[in-house]
């Protein structure tokens, strides 16, 4: 029986498992969402929720304990100064977890997990009109900047044969 047993193994020894879960978290803050297995992206998630909780107090020992488990400065800061303000509102789940199917070698199930104040950048969608001003613009300076780039190489070549001839 599995009674009080908290957390999967996955396999692994402990070292590993935590070296794994570290970069998955920092990997999660960085990209604001990861591909990965279910069963990962499971334990993951509560990994990700205890961390943004330590980042809400915003306290310097809890940068401390939060560098301690992701050592990494950058992501640190990124979750003490962009992630962590967004959820302040919120008591809990700050990650969600979509089911993609399997994966293709070995059957695995795999999952998306996110932050829930993840958003896509939406690109912005171009008439006809600036797309074509775009490719124009593109195209035609180059053929220019490559002629003039010629004749600029060989004026000096040209004016280098002279002074020679001039000395001889």
């Amino acid at each position: 029986m599995r009674h009080r047993v908290a957390g999967r193994k996955l396999s692994r020894h402990t070292k590993h498992r935590e070296l794994m879960f570290r970069n998955m978290l920092v990997s999660l803050f960085q990209h604001e969402r990861i591909r990965t297995t279910l069963a990962k992206g499971k334990e993951l998630r509560s990994l990700a929720d205890k961390i943004i909780s330590l980042a809400k107090k915003n306290t310097l020992h809890a940068r401390r304990l939060a560098f301690a488990r992701l050592r990494n400065e950058t992501i640190v800061k990124k979750l003490f100064d962009e992630i962590a303000p967004k959820m302040k509102d919120r008591e809990g789940g700050y990650t969600r977890i979509y089911k993609m199917g399997w994966r293709q070698g070995d059957g695995a199930p795999l999952s998306l997990v996110e932050l829930v104040t993840y958003a896509p950048e939406k690109e912005k969608k171009k008439s006809t009109v600036e797309k074509a001003k775009e490719v124009l613009g593109k195209v035609a300076p180059k053929k220019k900047e490559k002629k003039e780039k010629k004749e600029d190489q060989e004026k000096p070549a040209k004016a280098k044969t002279k002074k020679k001839t001039e000395k001889e």
